[in-house]
Parts: C-alpha cells; structure tokens; sequence
C-alpha cells in the first residue's frame, strides 16, 4: 500500500464497503456522540467521516489531536446505513473505522475558524492566507480559476491563436498607471519596468508577422485597490490579430466569452449576440461607460424641456429623468429610500413624480411644472398611470454618475432587474482624447490606438470630437477589457501624440522600438485583453477580485503573509547603486 494514501478523501463509495484502505489529510472537524468519536478528514478532492470506538489506539490518538492537523489512517470501510447516508457529501453512504494512526504534522492553535465563514476581517486572513485557502469557498474560487484558465487556452488555441511569452523586465510605457521599477546592477543609475500590459511586445509579433497571438499575462500596476482589481499585479488574456478591423476582433472574443460563461456559470443564461453601444449612448442612456444591462431601464436627457424654464433648480443645467414603469403599489418609502441612496451618491437629494389615474403628476416638484413641461415628459418617456420619474439637474459627468447609480439601484427596488444572468455588451466609439484636471488635452484610452479618420482627423478636428478605434468589453455593470484597433503608421502616432502634448524627439526616444517596427512595413492589425480575475469573479459570484487570487496584496500593495515589501540592507543597496530618500514625517 501506499506510504501515505490508497485513495483520496473524496473517492470512497458504497461500492468500497469492506475494503482495507489508507487516508491522509487534515482534521476539518470532531465530534464525540455517545462516547464514539466522528472525524471528518479532508483533502483537496473532498471529505470522508472516520469513526474511532472507544479504548482503540485510534481514539486516543484522534481524540488529543488539534484541527487542521494533517493525519494518516488505517482502516475499513463500512456503510453508514440508510439512516446516517449524507446526500451533502459524495462519500456520505460511508465511513471508514480506524485502526491506525499516524500524525504526520500538528497543526497549532488556529487564528480563526476553518470549517465555517466566521466573519474574520481580511487582514487576518491575509496573514494567514494559507489556512484561508483550506475553506471550502475559497478553494472552490482557486479552483475555478484553474480550470477557468485551462478553458481559455484551449478554445483560444481551437480558435487559432498561439501562445506566445513576452519579457517582463522592461522600459517604462505612458499607459495610464505607475510602474513598478526595477533597478538594474549591471547597468547602474537605470532601471527596468515591470509591464503594465504586453501592448508593445504584442503589436512586435503582429509587426514580425505571427499574426494571431494570446497569452495569460501577469501586469503591474502600481495603483491603488479597487473592489475589482487587486492593487500590485492581474492577469488577463492578451490577445492580438493581424489584417482586422473592429468586427474581426469582436467575433472570436464574443464566442470564447459566451462559451466561458455558459460552461461556467452554473446555468445562468448569456445573452447573446453583444450588443454594440457607442459611448456617448451609454452615457446618455445608463450613466455610465460600463452599463448594467440586467437594470431594464434608461435614462432620457431632457435637459432642452427645462432650457429657460423658471424653474431654477432644472433651468440652465443638464438633466436627467429616470422614467420607472409599475410603482404605484410602492408607498413613499420607496422614494425616500431611492433619495437617501442618491444622496450616498453624491446628489443633494432626488427629485421626483408619479403619474396618478388621470395622468396628472403628483410629487415634490409636481407645483413647479407648467402644462407644457408635463405634456413634453409625458410624450417623451410614454407616462402611463402608476409611473414614477426621477429626475438629475448639475454637470453632464456629475448627473451621469448620479443617475447612473440610481437607475440600477431603482431597477433593483422596483422589480425591473434580472438576476442569474450574464448581460454583455461592447462599448464602442470611444473619444480618442479628453481633458484632464489641468485643461490640458490627454489620451482617454489606450494612447496606441487608431484614430477615426486617421491623419486627416487628427489635422482638422477638434481633438475632444475624434473618435478611436476603442472598445470595452462589459458584463453585469463590470468592465472586463479594453481593447483597440492600433496605430500602425508613424506619422498618424507622432502626431496623437503630438496632440496630446509629446514632442516628435521624445516620442522617438521612447518608443524607439515600436516606430522603427513601423517603418518596416507593419500590418493592420488589433487586440483587446480581458481579465481572467474580473472574469472568474462574475462567474464565482464574489463581490472582491480578491475572493479569486490565491495570494493577494492587501488594500496597501503589502503582502502580509510574506512581508512584502522589504528594506534592503546597506551592502545591497550599495551593490545596485542605489540609495533611499524615505519622506519626511508629517
């Protein structure tokens, strides 16, 4: 037999009653029922119950033995019988007797509970994150991602992309985030990257003619945490295609995403085909760039209504109704709970109407609105007896965010919101420059991307009116990826950047690699990059990226398990060249 097992903790079956087998794994849990003693040991394939009899060796060994300490038994299988079957388990028509013990590593006095969510904060579970992962929902959540991932390769490679590496020490890249820098020995005073993206490398192989490449890329960002992206590094699907446009791009990724999500998740229905939206829409209609399409309402811009009204609150300012079917059983908790929310927004409160039997409109605001206001809403949003309106006056951003909150929120109050279900869509027609909080003009995405109309847009368009080849990928309200169709021409890329204030000598100097590529004859070509951990979020239904990884960083970029990050002593930092201005205390 074995040394240490004759099978696995979640392999034993009816079938298996009377044979002799061996077992290891850790002690989940103990219980002591008249005197017989019930162990549930646990390995990474599940759970068998072991039973110890009074006055054997195996219960005096089992009975001193702390939980979460790793075991090896000897014994017989037996059936429970009809009575004592556990249908939560796949070995519940079992157990096994024990004969023999042996202890083979004891586990000391546990910082919080393994067999039960105890509600133990994250700090804790950090720094012990391998004990964290020895719960069942998290190791459910490393195992989907595995097989997640596996899933990937396969239908990428099926669909006929090759996997490709590319480098990890190298230069620093404007793409919108901090990197991580690593300084070099042999070469003193200079420092290398960690990549943000494989952007450049990818568009190298399309450039040396591979055509069609993946890859499951770690990135760094240094950057703060947010609930859907762990602060420190992701990974995510890098793709790249040769010889496409937009539509060559979406194709394969919509199949591979459809497929992923209906594999696994768990029945819930993905609606497909994706619907193409442009940007400006989703702003307009949901508030947002990454809208929740289970919410099944829109926004309407009704801000011409009000333009000269004297109703100040609405006059000389954006607005926004949020029309809401089947309210009129909802009493005014309803409304005061949805401003409450508008508040916790950012709003100063939430205007509102509902429209009674007759089509008049009663509410907080009904008095300050004039015969033609009502008619125009009631023609514009189709007000029909028992709807409500919701209404956003400020900044075209700030009512957008707002509203935007509030029309899923209301959805969700209001019975006009889907669950078990995977809602798609790609944004698209995104503007290829913004402001930022100095005026000046900046990239908005992806600063490699193509620009709508080419060079002839970039020399006669206002800037903040031209539109990228860009897109996202959204699903349920998450932003899963970026994508783009790229800038393959030298002059068009010096001068997006030169629009966006980088001079010709320094976009030659930084990008030296990728122009000199260009001038060699460089296809059109495309990618986009989904994130694996955005992805097995959605499908573990976890509310933090984190839920996901095996070992992440906390909310501060540390490593509490490991004690990352630390000071390097005088002899290397001599050794890299380098010295440590720490900041002054405050």
């Amino acid at each position: 037999m074995h040394r240490y097992r004759s099978h696995t903790c979640g392999e034993l079956r009816a079938s298996d009653v009377e044979s002799d087998v061996r077992l290891s794994g850790w002690l989940h849990n103990r219980r002591d029922l008249g005197g017989i003693l019930f162990i549930d040991l646990r390995d990474h394939y599940g759970i068998t119950q072991l039973v110890a009899r009074p006055g054997t060796p195996a219960y005096e060994a089992l009975d001193k033995l702390t939980k979460e300490s790793t075991v090896r038994v000897d014994g017989k299988v037996v059936s429970r019988g009809a009575e004592n079957v556990n249908p939560d388990l796949p070995t519940g028509e079992i157990e096994v007797e024990v004969s023999e013990v042996e202890l083979l590593g004891a586990a000391a006095p546990l910082p919080f509970t393994i067999n039960a969510e105890d509600g133990v904060n994250e700090e804790r579970r950090l720094e012990y994150r391998f004990l964290d992962l020895r719960r069942e929902r998290m190791h459910r959540n490393i195992m989907l991602r595995t097989a997640v991932i596996s899933a990937i390769r396969h239908k990428m490679t099926a669909l006929g992309f090759n996997e490709m590496a590319t480098p990890i020490l190298s230069a620093t890249s404007p793409e919108g985030a901090r990197d991580f820098v690593v300084p070099s020995r042999l070469n003193p005073g200079k420092f290398y990257a960690l990549p943000q993206a494989p952007q450049q490398f990818k568009q190298l192989l399309m450039i040396s003619g591979f055509d069609r490449y993946f890859q499951i890329a770690p990135c760094f960002r240094d950057e703060d945490a947010r609930a859907d992206r762990s602060p420190g590094e992701f990974y995510q699907l890098d793709v790249e295609m040769s010889f496409v446009e937009q539509e060559d791009v979406f194709q394969p990724i919509e199949k591979l995403m459809t497929e992923l999500f209906e594999e696994f998740g768990n029945g819930r229905h993905v609606t497909s085909p994706f619907p193409r939206i442009p940007f400006r829409e989703a702003m307009l209609k949901y508030g947002s760039d990454k809208p929740d399409l289970r919410a099944q309402l829109e926004l309407v811009d009704i801000t011409d209504i009000f333009e000269g009204s004297e109703f100040k609150a609405f006059a000389s300012k954006h607005v926004r109704a949020l029309p809401v079917p089947d309210v009129s059983a909802q009493p005014r908790k309803f409304f005061d709970q949805l401003g409450d929310f508008a508040v916790s927004q950012g709003a100063k409160g939430l205007a509102w109407v509902r429209v009674a039997e007759d089509g008049s409109l009663s509410g907080p605001i009904a008095k300050f609105l004039t015969e033609e206001n009502v008619a125009e809403l009631t023609k514009r949003l189709s007000l029909a007896p028992g709807h409500a309106v919701f209404f956003g006056a400020g900044d075209f951003d700030e009512v957008s965010k707002i509203m935007g909150a509030v029309r899923v929120e209301a959805a969700k109050r209001a019975g006009h919101f889907e669950s078990d279900v995977f809602r798609f869509c790609w944004v698209v027609d995104f503007p290829m420059y913004e402001k930022d909080d100095d005026g000046k003009i900046d990239f908005s995405h992806n600063p490699f991307s193509m620009p709508q109309g080419g060079l002839e847009a970039l020399e006669t368009q206002d800037p903040l009116d031209i539109l990228g080849w860009q897109y996202d990928i959204v699903c349920n309200g998450v932003e899963l990826s970026s994508g783009a169709i790229r800038n393959h021409e030298p002059e068009i890329m010096l001068k997006a950047f030169e629009i966006a204030g980088y001079d010709r000598e320094t976009v030659e100097e930084q990008f030296a690699g990728m122009l000199r590529a260009f001038r060699f004859g460089a296809p059109p070509h495309g990618g986009i990059a989904p994130g694996v951990d955005r992805i097995v979020m959605l499908l573990a239904d976890e509310p933090n990226i984190r839920e996901t990884i095996s070992f992440p960083l906390n909310g501060n970029a540390q490593d509490l398990m490991m004690g990352a990050p630390t000071e390097l002593d005088e002899t290397r930092l001599r050794e890299l060249n380098i010295s440590v201005r720490k900041p002054q205390p405050k």
